[in-house]
């Protein structure tokens, strides 16, 4: 009897992680998910090529963020899609730093994705800070996050050949720019949570 209920307890647990998702948690782990791939190119584990594809995966999780937010809520089942979605980016972002390919972190591709996915990071930071401070509304942060799914399949296409060019990095940079204009002013309109 103790541990049947011991095993329902921890099972409404484990059921209640996957819907216990927020707009700001989901931003929280798109952060964390560039964070390591970030630091995958900085220590060599990715190469340029293996980022830009995650970078693709990265934009299909952004991409089921905005169609989720676009009414202004998460529903449960949104929020296990979502789960579903970041859990299988997390597992590739495993595989791939694990996998014995090597990247050239000092490279000029290398730091030019860097440097991007670096930009991805902060983006997502202002979103989720604009979100947990009640500046940005669900329906913001949903088309800021369409945005950045652009941004992502920008660097995806740039770096699937291994090599991000000074060109292919300067579009990409055009694009992040009129994404933190954006951002800028969604935060600052009179909309609020």
């Amino acid at each position: 009897m103790k541990y049947t209920t011991l095993a329902i307890a921890a099972a409404a647990l484990f059921s209640t992680a996957a819907f216990a998702q927020t707009t700001a948690s989901t931003v929280q782990r798109d952060v964390n998910q560039e964070q390591r791939i970030e630091n995958g190119l900085k220590n060599g584990s990715l190469t340029t090529g293996e980022a830009a594809k995650l970078e693709r995966e990265e934009s299909r999780v952004d991409r089921t963020q905005a169609k989720a937010l676009k009414d202004g809520t998460l529903s449960a089942s949104e929020k296990a899609r979502l789960a579903r979605e970041q859990n299988k980016v997390s597992r590739d972002i495993a595989h791939d730093t694990h996998n014995g390919a090597t990247g050239n972190p000092n490279s000029a591709s290398s730091q030019r994705m860097q440097a991007d996915v670096q930009r991805n990071i902060n983006q997502e930071k202002r979103v989720e800070q604009g979100v947990q401070s009640g500046a940005l509304t669900n329906r913001e942060a949903g088309r800021l996050e369409a945005r950045e799914s652009h941004v992502d399949k920008l660097e995806a296409k740039a770096g699937r050949n291994g090599h991000v060019s000074a060109r292919e990095q300067a579009r990409i940079q055009t694009a992040e720019n009129r994404d933190s204009r954006r951002i800028f002013r969604q935060k600052h309109d009179a909309q609020t949570r």
